[in-house]
């Protein structure tokens, strides 16, 4: 299920664009709904991923939640017509219209990361009338191994609730009449390739249920997050990922309790191969030792390489001749304006059409009018 359409019919369509495979997206929600389900476990799906209405639709109507992290995803979600028991809001710095808009629709659960969110819950729940569902978001201090960016799970992150000021914790819920325990929440950070920071991450929640049981405390939810990373290397080899030994590390190592839920937060792995950053090449320009490759995309259509220096596969989809090597670059008045150096490519001429791939996450979503420049189109596989 790779990137198989013509070049022409891709090319007919003005430059740059977002292409989505739409069968490629709705064969990885049925692998992520099948192997959730030989556990009864539950995901919701994270939307800062990517908020694209099409794909959205495609989750929803698979049967999948909804994970925000602003009031306007929580709102997106309500629109798509996700139902609202079925959405959590996480986030560590909430507003209290953010707030006020999941008390007014009842979503199913405030992932909370501090002692004064949860009294503002309580003060803003009171007003309504309403008592508002929590789970503490706690920082179990587990490396993900990943880019320093978009590691969370450590306790130099700023989200979370550190295990030392649990105490503190459960001692201010005891006073709050508003807010109740639905459970707890945990999330290590992203594009995790090594499913043993996962094992790790069970051993501590392990740990910490403990803890809670001790203090006669029994969380209905245990909330995992998300965090599995997919093939940026070879995208089409590895198109799916492996959703089944993901699942199965949770049901090996995380001992849950007599009627406990494990819920998950999965993001990047359900649409990241889906999407693919079409471009047409510009110029080739020559440098002192390397030449140039400068194509209408830029870093405001696919922010990553310029803000981690992700890497993303470049093919050109127009040639087959010899490859020679190039700097990928795109028109903004940026250095950091680059998808990749010393790139492989066929004879690359003006007018060819570039395809950067698995931008299905934070692909999209993160686009910007820097230098001014309209937002990137969408199209997908089932209209072009």
């Amino acid at each position: 299920m790779g990137f198989n359409l013509p070049v022409d019919r891709l090319s007919q369509q003005q430059t740059p664009y977002y292409y989505y495979n739409m069968e490629l997206l709705n064969a990885t929600l049925d692998a992520v709904r099948t192997e959730a389900n030989e556990y009864g476990f539950k995901v919701h799906y994270a939307i800062k991923a990517n908020a694209n209405d099409r794909v959205l639709g495609a989750i929803k109507n698979a049967g999948f939640g909804a994970d925000c992290v602003s009031g306007n995803e929580v709102k997106k979600a309500l629109e798509t017509g996700f139902n609202s028991d079925s959405v959590v809001f996480a986030g560590v710095g909430k507003a209290d219209w953010e707030i006020n808009l999941g008390l007014e629709n009842d979503i199913a659960c405030f992932n909370v990361e501090s002692i004064p969110e949860l009294e503002i819950i309580n003060e803003l729940a009171e007003k309504k009338g309403k008592i508002a569902k929590v789970a503490l978001r706690i920082n179990p201090n587990v490396n993900a191994n990943t880019h320093h960016y978009i590691t969370t799970g450590l306790e130099e992150n700023k989200f979370g609730i550190n295990q030392w000021d649990l105490e503190n914790v459960i001692e201010v819920l005891a006073q709050l009449k508003n807010v109740e325990l639905e459970g707890i929440h945990f999330h290590i950070g992203s594009q995790i390739t090594d499913l043993l920071s996962f094992k790790d991450l069970c051993l501590r929640v392990n740990e910490l249920q403990k803890w809670f049981i001790s203090h006669h405390i029994f969380p209905k939810v245990v909330n995992v997050g998300g965090g599995l990373g997919i093939d940026y290397e070879q995208p089409d080899e590895n198109a799916i990922p492996d959703f089944k030994s993901f699942f199965r590390v949770f049901d090996e190592f995380l001992e849950l309790k007599p009627g406990q839920e494990l819920h998950f937060e999965l993001g990047r792995s359900m649409v990241g191969q889906c999407g693919t950053l079409i471009s047409r090449v510009l110029y080739i320009k020559n440098g002192v030792n390397t030449k140039f490759a400068i194509i209408d995309a830029g870093m405001s259509d696919l922010i990553r390489p310029a803000l981690y220096q992700a890497y993303h596969k470049i093919e050109n989809l127009s040639s087959t001749q010899a490859t020679e090597k190039y700097d990928v670059v795109g028109p903004i008045c940026e250095s950091s304006d680059c998808f990749g150096k010393a790139v492989d490519l066929p004879k690359t001429d003006r007018g060819d059409i570039i395809a950067i791939r698995s931008t299905g996450a934070y692909g999209e979503i993160m686009a910007n009018r820097y230098n001014l420049r309209e937002l990137p189109s969408a199209y997908y596989s089932d209209e072009i």
